[in-house]
């Protein structure tokens, strides 16, 4: 249970006086539930204002508070603007301007001959000096010269920098004072405020040290979190598990074994023989061979007497590990099933016999595998496919299914930095495929101008036609009328115009039968082009594609760049990337477009990819898997996490855990952060 004291920050948004259904949707969209997420919504920037006695005093382009008394409206004909002319204390006339609507409301502002204190930006229009919609109009000066420093927060569409501003003012009213958590001599080093304060200053202005106390907090509160589910894990009896070799030696692979995943092999046979069970990730990147080892892991809980299970995020991609096991486990003779949602009936009732009476021995499915109604005979190994998809919470709940809790092998095709490793899987211990199978071909990636698209689409043609499929993938689903955004949808349209009924659309906002129907007509060979988002950056292995097109490229990531052109290169052909790039490209962009032509090493890349993002550029797009954090920047977790690990090892092994006076405000923290899956596996916690 949460304790009480936590209570006022848990409150539900709708509390908040102002907050009613037509608020509801936005604040939703910016994830504005509770008292706690108004507290940690951060400002992206201030803006600072200097208040000026008169118009001499200021400088075009700078933001002032400024005494001005108003003496002509003056109405534009049509949809021109208004103009209220106003002049200061020295006698300087200057317009305060406002387009569209808000012209009715500049009327009400600033009534003629009232002086009134106008907070906004200074610019020019011809020889007249202006203010644009000014952020704040007041009668009193005490209201405007409050305003010198100003954050600006994220906003979504049906909210106003004001009407947010003044819900978190009021949110923060709520939020109690708590107890110290961080080790004194941390605190004192580092100068950092306490809790509640530094929640303050950070709204308030620019303060690095609150800022990086706030960042800390949640980088303490996921470390202590993945270390108690490490510790649990060890104190778990699990069924030790030693393969005799019998069913390995009769694979047949296409391919030798790499160093690397025979290692990575060694290291899961070790952990499996061992009473606590297994907790291990295998990073490997696209093509790195991580089902070999995965089977190889399989077949030693199988020749040790029990059953085995891998767990895939989609349909599509369990059917797909499926067939691949099926095929590369032929020669062993074992029993593998497929088990998903759409399985019904006698099919159905066959299955959960076999895994009962463990006739089946490994089974393959999406979440409906570990359904109340699925019963197994021993099931003592679990491999997790797509590992970012599946937080800390469902590897603890996986652990219930099985007699004792099952060995555990997370797979991940995502190449993460060491640093957001530790970050996202630190009560782990992890096994890497640095190396790639011999014989797979280098992908060709070239960056060519938009302004060819017509040449990319005649290529794409012939390309078809020699019996070959393709991806063509776009930022986005949709074209915002903001912004020239190539959009899924649109692109679709006009491709399908040129090749037929052989283009399908595959996007996040299709009905799950939409998409899945897309997909297997693809992987099928029925359909030629695939266009999409990207939620095709894992789980399609369509040998037969070998082309990808990625529209405005420079909006990508690198590593989802990367994950994007891994889905060619999956067969004997030669493959090809193209990466469309717009006009504008910033250096930053550049340099990631130049990376993606010199490198195909993908843990080269995603550290190249942290190193960039950590320079505080905005993405077009948002990257998939990046961080478990919303407080901490990724600079902030390059530099703090290592501190909140030694912290919380330190808090486990020296100072008593959850005990005692900063055991019970760690415990606080923990809620607070909703790590509270960590308290849960405390006996009595």
């Amino acid at each position: 249970m949460r304790p009480d004291r936590l209570n006022p920050l848990f409150i539900s948004a709708d509390s908040l006086k102002g907050v009613g259904p037509g608020l509801a949707r936005p604040l939703e969209r910016l994830g504005l539930g509770r008292v706690r997420d108004f507290a940690y919504h951060l400002p992206d920037r201030f803006v600072t204002r200097r208040a000026v006695a008169d118009l001499d005093e200021a400088s075009v382009g700078e933001n002032i508070v400024v005494k001005l008394t108003p003496l002509e409206y003056r109405a534009s004909v049509g949809r021109g603007p208004m103009r209220v002319l106003a002049s200061d204390t020295a006698g300087n006339v200057a317009a305060i301007t406002y387009f569209g609507r808000a012209s009715h409301g500049g009327k009400k502002a600033l009534p003629l001959g009232e002086a009134r204190w106008v907070a906004g930006r200074l610019d020019q229009y011809g020889q007249m000096l202006q203010i644009v919609h000014p952020d704040h109009v007041v009668a009193e000066s005490g209201a405007a010269l409050s305003q010198l420093v100003e954050p600006v927060y994220p906003l979504s569409e049906g909210l106003t920098q004001g009407r947010l501003a003044a819900l978190i003012h009021q949110a923060m009213a709520g939020v109690p004072s708590l107890p110290e958590w961080i080790e004194p001599s941390l605190l004192d080093k580092m100068h950092w405020p306490a809790w509640r304060d530094a929640l303050e200053l950070a709204h308030k202005g620019e303060h690095a040290a609150a800022r990086d106390r706030l960042a800390y907090d949640e980088l303490l509160a996921n470390s202590l979190a993945l270390m108690l589910v490490r510790n649990s894990n060890r104190k778990q009896v699990g069924t030790p598990l030693k393969g005799d070799g019998s069913l390995r030696a009769r694979l047949q692979l296409p391919f030798e074994l790499t160093g690397a995943q025979r290692r990575s092999i060694a290291e899961i046979e070790q952990d499996m023989a061992q009473p606590a069970p297994m907790l291990r990730l295998l990073q490997g990147d696209v093509g790195s061979g991580k089902t070999a080892v995965a089977l190889e892991a399989m077949l030693v809980a199988v020749e040790g007497g029990a059953q085995a299970a891998l767990l895939a995020p989609t349909e599509i991609l369990a059917r797909q590990h499926y067939e691949t096991l099926s095929r590369m486990a032929a020669p062993t003779g074992v029993t593998i099933a497929l088990l998903t949602g759409r399985d019904k009936g006698k099919a159905r009732e066959s299955i959960l016999m076999g895994l009962m009476d463990g006739s089946i021995q490994i089974v393959v499915g999406t979440h409906a595998i570990f359904q109340d109604a699925v019963t197994y005979k021993n099931l003592a190994m679990v491999v997790i496919d797509e590992q970012h998809r599946f937080g800390v919470a469902q590897r603890v709940m996986l652990g219930q299914k099985g007699r004792r809790t099952p060995h555990c092998l997370a797979m991940t095709a995502t190449p993460i930095p060491r640093t957001l490793t530790l970050a996202q899987y630190g009560e782990m211990d992890v096994s890497r495929l640095d190396e790639m199978p011999p014989g797979r071909q280098p992908i060709d990636t070239r960056v060519v101008a938009v302004e060819r698209m017509g040449d990319v689409v005649g290529a794409l043609g012939r390309h078809l036609e020699s019996g070959h499929q393709a991806y063509w993938v776009c930022p986005m689903v949709r074209e915002l009328e903001s912004e020239d955004i190539a959009a899924a949808e649109a692109r679709y349209a006009e491709l399908k115009t040129r090749f037929g009924d052989t283009v399908v659309l595959v996007h996040g906002q299709l009905r799950p039968e939409v998409k899945d129907a897309a997909m297997e007509r693809f992987a099928r060979g029925e359909a030629k082009l695939l266009v999409a988002t990207t939620v095709i950056e894992v789980g399609v292995d369509v040998p037969n594609s070998t082309l990808m097109v990625i529209e405005q490229a420079e909006r990508f990531g690198l590593a989802q760049l990367h994950q994007l052109r891994g889905r060619v290169g999956r067969g004997e052909g030669k493959s090809t990337c193209l990466l469309l790039r717009g006009e504008a490209l910033s250096e930053t962009a550049r340099e990631r477009l130049a990376l993606m032509r010199e490198s195909q090493d993908g843990f080269k890349l995603a550290e190249e990819d942290l190193r960039l993002r950590g320079g505080g550029e905005l993405l077009g797009t948002r990257q998939s898997g990046d961080t478990p954090f919303r407080v901490a920047s990724l600079e902030q977790i390059q530099r703090l996490l290592p501190l909140a690990h030694d912290d919380a090892r330190l808090l486990m092994e020296r100072d008593g855990g959850l005990t005692g006076e900063r055991g019970e405000a760690a415990r606080l923290l923990l809620y607070l952060f909703e790590r509270d899956w960590g308290v849960q596996l405390l006996r009595g916690g």
